[in-house]
């Protein structure tokens, strides 16, 4: 059961309304995450704001996608993985096999999978990475700006996958099992 309240749509007022009005107007519908997010405006703004300039980023959509799986997975944030597995997939035309491989941090690309692997040192390491991480990266072809974006992915991903686990949000999506629950 969610610990925080989605908002109906039709509920919302002022600056929240406005902001549900443009995510509808531009996905079609008010995704639950950003439904609870409408609790507080500046927090759906912030995170609104965050997301769409590094949609226009160096990275690219499926790199994003990618990162966005991986951390996802990292920190268990189901409701991350269900929607990132279905953009993944349905907008972004990503296949399953490449899915699975990004949410364990790999890839068929040395250089994504440079990026999905310093994702999870910056995790793992709470940003306190060395220069031999950074180097590692850089070996790999990254340039400074693609880091950078990285280390912006991590956190916009963090933000939501820690939103998420707090709100317990309902998810809207078909529903993606982490992996440890697939093996098991």
């Amino acid at each position: 059961m969610a610990r925080l309240k989605a908002i109906n749509p039709d509920e919302a007022t002022g600056k929240t309304k406005e902001l549900f009005n443009a995510i509808q107007s531009k996905l079609g519908v008010v995704p639950n995450m950003m439904r609870t997010m409408g609790s507080s405006p500046a927090l759906l703004q912030g995170y609104l704001d965050l997301n769409n300039t590094l949609s226009h980023g160096l990275l690219g959509a499926k790199n994003s996608e990618f990162l966005a799986l991986s951390i996802a997975e990292t920190n268990a944030c189901g409701y991350c993985l269900s929607a990132h597995s279905y953009i993944s997939e349905k907008l972004v035309h990503i296949d399953t096999n490449s899915i699975v491989k990004a949410r364990q941090a790999n890839s068929s690309d040395a250089k994504t999978e440079a990026a999905l692997k310093f994702a999870n040192v910056l995790i793992a390491k709470n940003g306190l990475v060395n220069d031999s991480d950074v180097e590692v990266v850089k070996a790999a072809g990254l340039s400074e700006g693609e880091i950078g974006e990285v280390v912006g992915h991590v956190a916009l991903n963090i933000l939501t996958n820690y939103f998420n686990n707090t709100a317990n949000t309902e998810i809207d999506f078909p529903v993606a099992k982490p992996l440890q629950e697939i093996e098991a």
